[in-house]
């Protein structure tokens, strides 16, 4: 069987998901040929190692003319027995067989206010027409958590029958860990991008009111340098925050070093997908503490200690009482070791080939 997996994002904020069902993938299956699309800038970003696997460019950018016309008759000359399209973006009108990954709703749930006003509501009418649309012409879907998958049937109406849920998993950097100086002995920290669901300037201001009980405690937020980091920085100096680094960039050598020195990560995201981070966090011995919201509690268990991210206050108290507790800390480490055994990129891939087989009919 030829099946192509559509991973032109692969170089972006979830291309984690992506690479690590194509490593594994390529492990588990020696008998199909896959073709693995990916955009023209981004063909050196994952190379095979299994001959059954080729890399394809495909420079249809999502949300585009190109996408719903030049890549249709892309696959179609393709043709291959199975599309597994990573993220809900793919031409409408392709008649194959497809299996779409529903990461999260977010796109239809919020607004960046460092995005075009027009052009980000413009995208979010698409998206609520390709949404309803994947769940009729998908022969199935695959949601990372029970969050999404309620979420995207209260939104679709797609049956059970047609929609699975397929954890992620974390693990830990395979390599040598690197120190990165950041300006701070005692430090909490964050990881990753930073639209406004993330809430970030609500993180800002409950570490404000820990430097009245902790005048030295940084707080590090990890994260490449783009409009909407750049904007809170410019508001947390606006404000006159103290003690706030902002890392820019950092290899995961760096980023995974600070989880090792960090009293807390905290994640006080409004809504995720799954929120890969903490698990990342907690694999590495670190005490998370994260927002209550959305499927964060699904995918952390009794592993975290949560707040409610609207209220600072609350979020302030939660982070004091975690890096102020030794005896807890220590408990919330073994948790969080004992939460991350519970997932496995490896049987993600498998339940994944699973679908692909049952798609194509065959045991």
């Amino acid at each position: 069987m030829h099946i192509a997996i559509d991973a032109r994002f692969l170089n972006s904020s979830t291309g984690t998901y992506g690479v690590k069902l194509l490593n594994y993938l390529e492990q588990i299956d020696t008998t199909n040929h896959y073709s693995v699309l990916i955009w023209p800038k981004d063909i050196d970003y994952w190379k095979p190692t299994n001959p059954n696997f080729t890399v394809v460019p495909a420079d249809y950018d999502y949300y585009t003319f190109a996408e719903q016309i030049g890549l249709k008759q892309f696959l179609d000359k393709l043709h291959p027995d199975l599309v597994h399209f990573l993220m809900p973006q793919q031409p409408l009108l392709y008649r194959g067989k497809t299996v779409t990954t529903m990461h999260d709703m977010t796109l239809l749930n919020t607004y960046n206010s460092d995005k075009n006003w027009l052009i980000f509501h413009a995208k979010q009418l698409v998206g609520r027409f390709v949404f309803k649309r994947i769940a009729k012409i998908s022969d199935h879907v695959i949601a990372i958590t029970q969050n999404t998958k309620h979420e995207y049937q209260e939104f679709s109406g797609i049956p059970d029958n047609k929609i699975s849920v397929i954890y992620e998993a974390a693990e830990v950097y395979k390599g040598e860990l690197e120190p990165c100086q950041v300006p701070f002995k005692e430090f909490i920290m964050y990881v990753g991008q930073q639209p406004d669901y993330k809430n970030i300037p609500r993180l800002a201001e409950a570490h404000q009111k820990l430097l009245v009980s902790h005048p030295d405690l940084g707080l590090v937020l990890v994260g490449r340098m783009n409009d909407a980091v750049q904007r809170n920085k410019d508001l947390f100096e606006k404000r006159g925050y103290k003690n706030i680094h902002f890392t820019g960039f950092l290899p995961d050598s760096q980023r995974d070093w600070l989880f090792t020195q960090t009293r807390a990560y905290v994640f006080p995201s409004l809504m995720e997908g799954f929120g890969l981070p903490p698990l990342e966090a907690m694999a590495y011995g670190t005490p998370v503490v994260s927002s209550n919201a959305s499927c964060l509690p699904e995918v952390l268990g009794d592993a975290a200690e949560y707040f409610d991210p609207l209220n600072i206050d609350d979020m302030a108290a939660t982070i004091d009482k975690v890096i102020g507790d030794n005896d807890l800390r220590s408990s919330m480490i073994a948790r969080g070791h004992a939460q991350v055994a519970k997932y496995s990129w490896e049987k993600m891939a498998k339940e994944t080939h699973a679908i692909y087989m049952k798609v194509l009919g065959e045991k």
